[in-house]
C-alpha cells in the first residue's frame, strides 16, 4: 500500500534531452568557466518575455559583482512595448538594451535562447554561451547549459548562483525578477512542476506590490484580440469532449487564460491551447474530468516530441518542431493534437477498487525483499499538528504531522508516508546505509514557519519483514485505479508496471512501477 500513496503524487516527466551533455543542476562550475572574460554580453531572444528579462537580469548582476564589464542586450525588429515588461525593467531597474549592433566583447552569453531556433537575432561573436530552458535544436558543446525539464530560464540561473552563495536576500530587484520570469513562463505557476522551479518560487522574497501591479497590466488590446480569433477557431471532440484552441503567438500566459475559458464550458471535459513558440509550440492543458489528470494529458500528448506536465487540473508543455515533423510529416499541428487527445482517451482502462474483482488465477503472489531503505520520524523534528509540506521529485504532498507519521523513503529517493502501526508491522530498523540514488533530495517544509528539513538528515535504515503478502501481475495495457479509500483520485500504471492487490484485502489496489517492483518484491509459492 506505501507505493501507492507515492504514486499517487508522482508526475512523470519524459523529458527529451537528446544531445544533452553530462551536466547536473548543480553543477555550479559553469558560470565560473567564464569569469576570466573581461566583456561579458547577455543576450536574451527577440521580442523579450519576463523570464528572458529575468535570467539576463541575473547573469548581468552574478558577473557584474564579479568585477566584470557587461552589457545586457536584445535586438530583432521590434523594441518591448508590452506594459508590463515595461514596467517590470522600469520598477525593478533592469539594465536592458535595444541594439541593431553587438557590443564590443569577448563573451556572448545567450539566455532563454539559442541560436538556431529563429527567435533570436545572430550576431557573431569571439566566443558564444547558452543557458536555456527550451529542447535544444542544436549540437552542443561544453558551453552549453540546456535544462528541458525546467519551467523557466529563470530557475535554471537561480539555481546556479544560489548554489555559489549569491545573496538573493539582499537583492529584493533581481528575486522579484526572477519570481515574475516563472509565474509568467508557467501561467501563474499553475504549469510548474520540476522541485526546483518550486524552491525558487518558495525562497525568494519579492516586492509584492509591484508583482500585484505587474499582473494587473499583462493584457493588452492585441492579446485581447488573439484571445477572441482563438475561442473561434477551437475544434470540438463530441464524442470524448475536448477541444483543442489555436492561437496566434503570445506569452505563454495568454494561453492559460484562453484554456481556463474554455474548460468552464458544460460540454467540455478537457482542452488544449496552443501557439507557435521558440522553436516549435507550446500548449495549455486544462482538465474537469477526474478520470484525466491534465499533467499526464500534458505529458502524453509531449511524449517522443517534447516535454509537458503540471497539475492535476492543469498543466502545460512543449512540442519541439524538429521530432514533431519527424514523426509527423505533413501534418498539421492541430491534426497531431487531436490524434495524441483521441489515442490519450483510448489508452487507459478505469479501475475502481470498491467494486472490482480481481482475477488472482491470472497473478502470482510476492512479497517485499529485505533490502535497505530510509525511514524518517516526522515526530522527532516536528511538533504533532504541524502543517508540513513533502517536496520530492514526484511532487508535493501536504500533511499533518501526528505522532505515529513516518516518512519511508524507496530505493529512488522516493517518498511516502506510513503509520507506525503499519511501518512495525512490516519493517524493522538495521545497521547499515541504503542504496539510494535521486536527483532531487526530497524535503519537509514547515508551513507555519517555512523551515526546511531536509529528510536525509533524519534517515534510519530499515528492512522489510516479509509479513506482506500480496498478489501481481505485468499490466499489458494502461490503467488508472481509483483506490477504494480515496474514489477521487487515481494511480497510473502503464504497460509493464504491475496491478498489485493485498492478500489480506482484495480491494486494496494499487499499481507499483516495473523498475521498483523488480527491486523490492520477490516471487513466493
Amino acid at each position: 500500500m506505501e507505493e501507492k500513496m507515492a504514486d499517487n503524487y508522482r508526475i512523470v516527466m519524459e523529458v527529451s534531452e537528446e544531445n544533452e551533455p553530462e551536466n547536473e543542476l548543480k553543477d555550479e562550475c559553469f558560470l565560473l568557466k567564464f569569469v576570466q572574460h573581461k566583456k561579458i554580453c547577455i543576450q536574451c531572444h527577440d521580442n523579450p518575455d519576463a523570464d528572458a528579462l529575468a535570467s539576463g537580469f541575473a547573469l548581468y548582476k552574478f558577473y557584474e559583482s564579479k568585477g566584470i564589464d557587461v552589457n545586457f542586450i536584445y535586438s530583432g525588429p521590434n523594441k518591448i512595448t508590452k506594459p508590463n515588461l515595461l514596467l517590470m525593467i522600469r520598477a525593478l531597474e533592469i539594465p536592458v538594451q535595444y541594439v541593431t549592433e553587438l557590443p564590443d566583447c569577448d563573451l556572448l552569453f545567450l539566455t532563454d535562447c539559442q541560436y538556431g531556433s529563429g527567435n533570436v537575432t545572430y550576431f557573431e561573436a569571439p566566443e558564444v554561451a547558452t543557458i536555456d530552458h527550451h529542447q535544444c535544436g542544436m549540437m552542443q558543446n561544453e558551453n552549453f547549459w540546456i535544462k528541458s525539464n525546467l519551467g523557466s530560464c529563470a530557475t535554471a540561473v537561480w539555481a546556479l548562483m544560489n548554489n555559489l552563495g549569491y545573496p538573493f536576500r539582499e537583492d529584493l530587484n533581481l528575486s522579484t525578477a526572477l519570481y515574475y520570469g516563472l509565474y509568467m513562463d508557467t501561467n501563474h505557476f499553475e504549469e510548474i512542476f520540476h522541485p526546483l522551479d518550486k524552491d525558487m518560487r518558495d525562497y525568494l522574497q519579492t516586492k509584492e506590490q509591484l508583482l500585484f501591479q505587474l499582473e494587473n497590466t499583462n493584457l493588452s488590446m492585441a492579446e485581447l484580440e488573439i484571445a477572441s480569433k482563438a475561442l473561434i477557431s477551437k475544434i470540438y471532440n463530441e464524442e470524448y469532449r475536448f477541444a483543442v484552441i489555436p492561437a496566434e503567438t503570445c506569452d505563454p500566459n495568454i494561453l492559460g487564460i484562453i484554456s481556463d475559458f474554455v474548460i468552464q464550458v458544460e460540454e467540455v471535459n478537457s482542452c488544449i491551447a496552443f501557439n507557435p513558440n521558440s522553436g516549435g509550440y507550446k500548449i495549455s492543458v486544462r482538465s474537469c474530468d477526474k478520470e484525466m489528470k491534465a499533467n499526464e494529458m500534458a505529458e502524453y500528448i509531449c511524449n517522443g516530441i517534447g516535454n509537458g506536465g503540471g497539475h492535476l487540473t492543469k498543466a502545460g508543455g512543449f512540442i519541439a518542431m524538429k521530432p514533431l515533423q519527424e514523426a509527423y510529416k505533413g501534418k498539421k499541428i492541430e491534426e497531431v493534437l487531436v490524434e495524441r487527445m483521441v489515442d490519450y482517451h483510448k489508452a487507459y482502462d478505469v479501475i475502481y477498487a470498491k467494486d472490482y474483482n480481481a482475477d488472482l488465477s491470472a497473478m502470482e503472489r510476492y512479497q517485499k525483499k529485505k533490502i535497505i531503505v530510509g525511514v524518517v520520524m516526522a515526530s522527532e523534528f516536528l511538533k504533532e499538528g504541524t502543517p508540513v509540506m513533502v517536496r520530492t521529485l514526484e511532487g508535493d504532498v501536504d500533511l499533518i504531522v501526528e505522532n505515529d507519521l513516518y516518512f519511508m523513503v524507496g530505493i529512488e529517493g522516493e517518498v511516502y508516508p506510513i503509520r507506525k502501526e503499519k511501518f512495525d508491522r512490516s519493517y524493522q530498523l538495521v545497521e547499515g546505509e541504503p542504496d539510494i540514488v535521486m536527483e532531487y533530495t526530497p524535503n519537509v517544509r514547515n508551513h507555519i514557519d517555512g523551515e526546511v528539513y531536509q529528510l536525509m538528515n533524519y534517515m534510519k535504515t530499515c528492512v522489510a519483514t516479509g509479513t506482506t503478502k500480496i498478489y501481481a501481475k505485468r499490466l499489458d495495457h494502461n490503467v488508472k485505479v481509483f483506490t477504494a479509500w480515496d474514489e477521487d483520485k487515481y494511480y497510473r500504471g502503464v504497460v509493464g508496471d504491475y496491478l498489485v492487490v493485498r492478500e489480506d484485502d482484495l480491494h486494496d489496489i494499487y499499481v507499483v512501477r516495473s523498475d521498483i517492483f523488480d527491486k523490492t518484491y520477490e516471487k513466493i509459492s
